[in-house]
């Protein structure tokens, strides 16, 4: 504290206590359990129903997932709730290294891997679009290697449900 206030330590908290005091008097409460005859009903934010994509990423030479990436799946499929999910496109990478079928292979494996997880999260009645890319664009235009290639980019493709009438 410093200047006015470190002389007097007790008025931070009895000026909050004295505005508490106010708003009791004046009849504010708490809204939880509290019926005004005044207001609506409290008005919840729509889902938004927008596509995303996210990029799940595997150990070198391996399609196997990993906690992180079931647990963004999982998370992925939580953000998908209140919406129709019209598609999911699954896009299977690999790194330069390698012989191209070997990084081809792989890459479908990474592909097979992330939809077996969504169909375990739920996603069973869609037709899923998969492309295994191998190492293919894994190299720029100078030749250089681009990092963090071994992954599968999922995008999911969403739209708001329809009113239910009542």
């Amino acid at each position: 504290m410093t200047g006015r206030d470190a002389a007097r330590p007790w008025a931070a908290p009895a000026a909050l206590a004295a505005l508490s005091a106010l708003a009791m008097a004046s009849g504010c409460q708490s809204l939880r359990g509290a019926h005004h005859p005044h207001r609506g009903p409290l008005v919840q934010a729509p889902v938004s129903c927008a596509d995303f994509t996210i990029s799940i990423y595997f150990e070198a030479d391996s399609a196997a997932l990993t906690p992180e990436a079931r647990a963004l799946i999982s998370a992925s499929a939580d953000r998908t709730r209140g919406c129709t999910v019209t598609g999911i496109n699954v896009v299977g990478l690999a790194d330069e290294p390698g012989a191209p079928a070997a990084n081809l292979a792989i890459s479908k494996h990474r592909a097979d891997a992330v939809i077996a997880a969504l169909h375990r999260r739920g996603f069973n009645n869609l037709a899923f679009q998969t492309v295994a890319a191998g190492s293919a664009g894994a190299e720029t235009g100078a030749g250089q290697a681009k990092p963090e290639r071994r992954r599968a980019d999922v995008a999911f493709h969403l739209a708001a449900k329809p009113p239910v009438v009542k």
